[in-house]
């Protein structure tokens, strides 16, 4: 590879990051057209390695491009939204009705550490990550490791609605409540308690932003 391709490549490596990170942060709403000047003055980059970086980020399921109209972030149906979230709390409840005794909890833990620190920094895209993670940690305690892939598909789906949430939920609610909802669950999973962690389940506010 060339210097000068070298150079290109990075540049799209650079406008996937910076978009990838609004879009999954919340910074920027499913629907949201992608405006090729505005986009190429703001990451100063030149309109081939910003078309190359919204190829790959389309390819990812998260720019969809509608003909005659431009890029956009992707967006799902509310009946889609509301769908995956059923399956997501299906799985759930799988999981911890099925989960054997003395799991290690260590990735929860650590999920958990990482909601903590990404909350204190105030950083969108690590807690958004964090979110997801936890969760997927909860349901691989289950040790179902098809369950578990399956439910993290589920949930690359919906991460754009629920970092939309969690914005939305910032600007009415304390940036610890969300800290303390996912320390419940885990005390919950800690004691083992299946109808404990449901209740924490269901009390998770998950679908309380949807509305868009």
């Amino acid at each position: 590879m060339s210097d000068g391709e070298l150079a290109a490549y990075s540049l799209v490596e650079l406008a996937v990051d910076r978009l990838r990170r609004d879009i999954l942060s919340g910074r920027t709403d499913p629907g949201e057209r992608l405006v090729e000047e505005q986009l190429t003055k703001r990451l100063g980059i030149s309109r081939a390695p910003l078309r190359e970086a919204m190829r790959l980020l389309a390819e990812q399921g998260l720019v969809e491009h509608i003909p005659r109209r431009g890029a956009r972030v992707a967006t799902l149906s509310d009946a889609d939204v509301g769908e995956l979230y059923e399956i997501r709390d299906i799985l759930e409840r799988h999981a911890v009705t099925s989960r054997p005794t003395g799991a290690d909890l260590a990735g929860l833990r650590s999920a958990l550490d990482v909601i903590r620190a990404a909350t204190d920094q105030d950083d969108r895209l690590e807690l958004a990550n964090a979110h997801r993670r936890f969760h997927v940690e909860v349901v691989a305690l289950s040790g179902n490791r098809q369950l578990t892939a399956l439910y993290e598909t589920v949930l690359v789906k919906i991460q754009l609605y629920m970092a939309v949430n969690m914005r939305r939920e910032a600007e009415v609610a304390r940036a610890e409540d969300g800290v303390l909802r996912h320390e419940r669950l885990f005390a919950a999973v800690e004691r083992g308690d299946a109808t404990e962690i449901l209740t924490a389940l269901s009390a998770h506010g998950a679908r309380t932003y949807l509305t868009r």
